[in-house]
């Protein structure tokens, strides 16, 4: 009885401090507006995300529309008979959430880019396409090109239905962990600026390490 009387008694006490006046409104509807508020919020943040997260986005700039966007039209990315496209944000944003978070962190910079007109262009953009180019090997040559292996698996590559070569290499390079896509696909979907002086492909392994 006595347990019975101080639960209920502990029932009170929350709901006369949940219902008591917080100036003009009781705390009760103040968690409650609170909680409602967060969820818009939330809904509201996650939605202009995924709006950002779409090629229409990407190419509503003219810098990215009329430079980059057109070479990937080109590609087997854009167009070809399996009928898979990638989009922009399938290549140059993470997947999953706190990646993809840290990624338009990482992002918003371009905005500056942008009011200041940076490569607003075609001649910015040329002079600019080298550094712009090695920013983004560099990030998928840290991050293990993972958003290359969102679509592409190794372990589902099917070695004999690829050249001899791509094969050898995919086998001595890309299994062991040596190398990775961007080191030897710099220029997939998009034309390469000049390479002279950049290191392309991947490096012959040393003798007692390739055997």
């Amino acid at each position: 009885m006595k347990l019975l009387r101080r639960a209920w008694g502990g029932v009170v006490g929350f709901w006369s401090q949940v219902s008591r006046p917080a100036k003009h409104l009781s705390l009760g509807f103040l968690t409650f507006g609170g909680f409602l508020a967060g969820i818009m919020f939330w809904g509201g943040f996650n939605t202009a995300l995924e709006v950002t997260n779409t090629e229409a986005f990407c190419v509503s700039c003219h810098e990215m529309n009329d430079n980059v966007f057109e070479e990937l039209k080109t590609t087997i990315h854009y167009s070809n008979r399996s009928g898979v496209r990638a989009t922009c944000p399938d290549c140059h944003v993470p997947h999953d959430w706190t990646d993809k978070i840290a990624r338009k962190m990482q992002a918003s910079k371009e905005v500056w880019g942008k009011i200041f007109g940076t490569i607003n262009t075609r001649e910015k953009f040329l002079d600019e396409r080298l550094v712009l180019a090695q920013h983004e090997w560099a990030r998928l040559k840290a991050n293990d090109s993972l958003e290359c292996r969102n679509c592409h698996d190794y372990d589902s590559m099917d070695l004999t239905r690829q050249g001899d070569r791509a094969a050898q290499i995919h086998r001595t390079f890309l299994a062991t962990g040596a190398a990775t896509c961007i080191d030897c696909h710099k220029g997939i979907a998009h034309r390469l600026p000049n390479m002279a002086g950049i290191p392309q492909g991947v490096q012959p392994l040393p003798a007692s390490e390739g055997h």
